[in-house]
């Protein structure tokens, strides 16, 4: 891995909190109706005409077709959508030209946006993509989020309206290589934080994720010839950590998930230094035939594979064939820096004698610039990683007909410090604030090559002192849509005073993902956003800030997703606003496989007043979902960060959350979670126990003239926009009326009831009202429909404003 020798202090959990915790209160999130303009997405589109007077509002209905070959697209975009909106959004395959909704077309597009660029025009009527590739529609589909409200991509239903600015885009990439590189070695990471990050880069039209998948720390991938690479190779990381590694099935499902998102993975195994995890792992591997120790410090430049032995070449070969037979990418990338303990005759000579192996294993040559005293092989490319504009490795590269992948350490390094009082990172390359990362131009930027020998940039992010997500997220945002427009964006369409206004307002797109990021001084954040009701249902990923958590898919159906693995010492911060009462106690929803530790609930910082403390024990497993309500034994009144911290003993005690939700003393609030069976009269219904885990009982049976009624219900002053039933039914019909006041009230919204699939079949429905409802009412609750044909089960409900 190239670095220059030194000594690495890592930065403590404590500092990560606090960069954590200090970062998302500046942003500001544009109130859903400002629609954005073309021209303000990252990275730069080539061309942007506005139509002046024109927007496209997505309405309820609203329909995404697709070209036959793009259904996967379309299937993409309508998982983002959905959560947000609450639209149904079906996705059906198109031969025409729809004149209405969304449409992703594999025809029609400008010809020079070539196979990933797109054509997006937008009308008053349909917001219609185009392009040669599905990889090109998937580019197409990440600028029109960006061109949708910061709030579409929360995971929860929000208010709207869904608007985009009317016009044409016609756009397409620099460079066919924009890359980014995750070191899995000096610290491991698990397959879910790989995922993760490449849901985050493919955002900005990112397309290869190199995985350094080897080195001295660490070896992170299953080889079934040599097994004891990742039992004893793996078996640590930087600072003595357990480690890890992938399975051969773990790896390839990561393969599959970077592809469903355009993305190329690229292997690489570095040799022939950045190899004392191998050379631990067998001591034939050595040139005196005994295994060094395991290392877990951050030292460079001191292992070697034994050039003179045959056995290292077989070692070699065999891992470079399962590698690639796992990989469909073109490249294998072979390291080759920094081998300070392989004399120079025998680094040519091994750097020779093995880049055979990868052309027959089917696959292109990468490696560092360093390959450069080697002999050429067809379309090998060198990744530069110097200091300086000119180097005699990289000449040498090019005079041999080598592409070249920039990914200079002092502009394009997401490990270095943004500045000297970053907590994480280090320094050895220079600091790297967001101009400094912006403010080059990777055609002219080495001397004595040529702009046509650039393949593209990347962006590597080592990870001495990187140990967990919020700590990749915190170094690679916002640097790497900064570096990420290098390479897509044409050098015209490059100004770092209208960049930085465009990256400032990616900030509330990072704060409702949950993605903790770096807010640099240079950009124009903007100011504290709009905080949350405390007494509405929080998803635990919807979290201001985090420190040392990870967010997940779940079994769970309660809604959302959940935040897993929270550890002692970790910490989530949500923005609420508390209002004029102090709340009477906390329902968090959890599971556990262990058996003690303490959620508390603390006010403005993770050290501060304790409002509730919630013990924890074991729920029967980690998907074993719970509600626990806590009184709370502190007041919160106003605006408040709340913080939950997680105490226990570290190594044994984890926790999952899925939501919380604080209770008022007086009147219910509209806007919280009412489980159906809370009612205050009703009329021929009854209690059930449920198989869901959405939380309660249910009441079931539920037939036409059978009435709810839910009194004290408090609106406040404005109405409510929508609301969300949760609903089974096996009847194919029907309709669920709320009603003020009365069973024969003013309706205020009806949902229709049609088959869920069966009475234990949840399904959550978000309906826009169709009247308005302030202040303080009783809510009923009513089924029509036919008598004896049918019926349904409702689980809970919630106004959403």
């Amino acid at each position: 891995m190239p670095r220059s020798p030194r000594s690495l202090l890592l930065a403590s959990a404590t500092a990560v909190a606090t960069v954590a915790a200090g970062v998302a209160w500046v942003l500001a999130g544009s109130p859903a109706s400002a629609a954005v303009s073309l021209s303000d997405v990252v990275p730069a589109p080539v061309s942007a005409q506005p139509a002046a007077g024109v927007t496209y509002t997505l309405p309820s209905n609203a329909a995404i077709q697709t070209a036959a070959g793009a259904t996967d697209v379309g299937d993409y975009l309508a998982g983002i959508l959905r959560p947000s909106t609450g639209y149904a959004l079906p996705v059906s395959t198109t031969t025409g030209t729809p004149a209405s909704g969304i449409a992703l077309l594999l025809s029609g597009a400008d010809p020079s946006v070539g196979t990933e660029g797109y054509q997006l025009d937008v009308t008053a009527a349909a917001v219609t993509l185009r392009a040669q590739t599905t990889a090109g529609l998937f580019h197409g589909v990440q600028t029109l989020r960006q061109l949708l409200p910061a709030t579409v991509e929360a995971r929860t239903v929000q208010s709207g309206p869904w608007t985009v600015t009317g016009g044409r885009i016609v756009d397409f990439p620099r460079y066919g290589y924009r890359g980014a590189m995750l070191d899995v070695s000096r610290h491991f990471f698990a397959p879910d934080v790989v995922k993760r990050y490449i849901d985050e880069i493919a955002q900005y039209k990112i397309n290869t994720l190199h995985l350094h998948l080897s080195d001295d720390q660490g070896w992170r991938i299953v080889i079934d010839a040599w097994p004891q690479l990742a039992t004893v190779g793996g078996s640590t990381q930087v600072g003595g950590g357990a480690g890890g590694y992938y399975t051969k099935a773990q790896y390839s499902d990561l393969v599959s998930y970077a592809a469903s998102r355009q993305i190329t993975v690229v292997p690489e195994i570095d040799m022939p230094g950045h190899t004392n995890a191998a050379l631990a792992s067998y001591a034939q591997l050595n040139c005196n035939n005994t295994a060094p120790p395991l290392y877990t410090g951050t030292a460079v430049g001191f292992s070697s594979l034994c050039v003179g032995k045959e056995v290292t070449y077989t070692f070699v070969q065999q891992v470079l064939n399962e590698l690639a037979a796992l990989t469909p990418g073109p490249y294998l990338h072979i390291g080759g820096d920094e081998a300070s303990s392989t004399p120079p005759a025998d680094y040519t000579t091994f750097m020779n004698r093995i880049q055979p192996f990868v052309g027959t294993a089917g696959k292109t040559v990468m490696g560092w610039h360093q390959i450069g005293q080697a002999t050429h092989t067809t379309n090998r490319v060198a990744q530069y990683w110097g200091t300086s504009t000119s180097d005699a490795d990289l000449s040498a590269a090019v005079s041999k007909g080598d592409k070249i992948l920039l990914s200079p350490a002092n502009k394009a390094y997401l490990d270095m410090k943004y500045t000297n009082s970053t907590p994480l990172g280090q320094t050895w390359a220079g600091l790297i604030e967001v101009q400094t990362a912006y403010n080059w131009d990777p055609g002219a930027y080495l001397a004595g090559v040529p702009a046509s020998a650039i393949l593209g940039v990347e962006a590597p992010m080592w990870t001495e002192t990187i140990t967990n997500l919020a700590g990749i997220e915190f170094m690679a945002f916002p640097r790497l849509p900064a570096l990420a427009e290098l390479a897509w964006s044409p050098q015209s369409a490059r100004n770092w005073d209208t960049f930085k206004v465009r990256l400032g307002a990616q900030g509330p797109r990072w704060t409702v993902q949950g993605i903790n990021f770096y807010s640099s001084p240079q950009v124009p954040w903007g100011t504290q956003p709009t905080t949350r009701s405390a007494y509405t249902q929080i998803q635990a990923e919807s979290y201001t800030a985090q420190s040392g958590t990870q967010t997940e898919t779940t079994t769970d159906t309660g809604g959302g997703q959940n935040v897993g693995y929270v550890t002692p010492g970790d910490t989530l911060a949500y923005d609420l606003d508390f209002g004029a009462a102090s709340p009477a106690s906390v329902t968090t929803r959890l599971a556990s496989g262990a058996g003690s530790g303490t959620i508390q609930y603390r006010l403005d910082s993770a050290t501060g007043p304790i409002i509730a403390s919630v013990p924890v024990t074991s729920t029967g497993g980690w998907q074993a979902w719970t509600s626990t309500t806590t009184n709370l034994t502190g007041t919160a009144t106003g605006v408040h960060r709340l913080y939950l911290t997680f105490t226990g003993t570290a190594g044994t005690d984890f926790v999952n959350l899925n939501w919380l939700q604080f209770t008022a003393g007086g009147l219910p609030n509209a806007y919280s979670v009412r489980q159906a069976e809370s009612f205050s009269s009703q009329s021929g219904t009854q209690t059930e126990t449920t198989t869901d885990t959405g939380g309660g009982q249910n009441v079931g049976y539920i037939t036409p003239g059978d009435w709810l009624g839910y009194a004290g219900v408090d609106f406040g002053t404005p109405t409510a926009a929508s609301v969300t039933t949760r609903l089974a039914s096996g009847a194919g019909s029907g309709t669920i009326q709320y009603r003020l006041d009365s069973a024969t009230g003013p309706i205020i919204a009806s949902v229709p009831v049609t088959s869920t699939g069966g009475w234990q079949a949840w399904t959550s429905t978000t309906t826009n009202l169709t009247g308005t409802a302030t202040g303080v009412h009783t809510v009923f609750v009513t089924f029509t429909g036919t008598a004896g044909a049918d019926f349904v089960n409702l689980n809970w409900f919630q106004f959403n404003r």
